[in-house]
């Protein structure tokens, strides 16, 4: 069975340590985004749980875009390398990179 988009996501970052990810989703009817850098996820508009099993980015969420940036990720300066990545675009850079 193939891995969940989360963890291909955070698989993502752990092979290309010197990117952050930002994934723009709607989760349950709500807006969220979520930063993902070296295999680890967290919600920059939520509360993350504390259990990494819980995923940030469950399996019914609509990935809008993902941005792909440079660590480390400044908020007040963030360096893009590409903004508004559709979900089939990632796939493609995922599957690129082996996840």
């Amino acid at each position: 069975m193939a891995d969940s988009r989360d963890r291909r996501l955070e698989q993502y970052t752990v092979k290309r340590p010197d990117e952050v990810l930002i994934v723009k989703a709607e989760i349950e009817g709500e807006f969220d985004e979520i930063a993902i850098f070296k295999g680890f996820s967290s919600s920059l508009v939520r509360s993350t749980a504390f259990d990494p099993e819980v995923p940030v980015l469950p399996s019914g969420a609509k990935i809008v875009s993902v941005d792909r940036l440079e660590s480390p990720y400044n908020p007040n300066n963030p360096r893009y390398l590409q903004q508004g990545l559709s979900w089939e675009t990632m796939q493609s850079l995922l599957s690129e990179a082996g996840v």
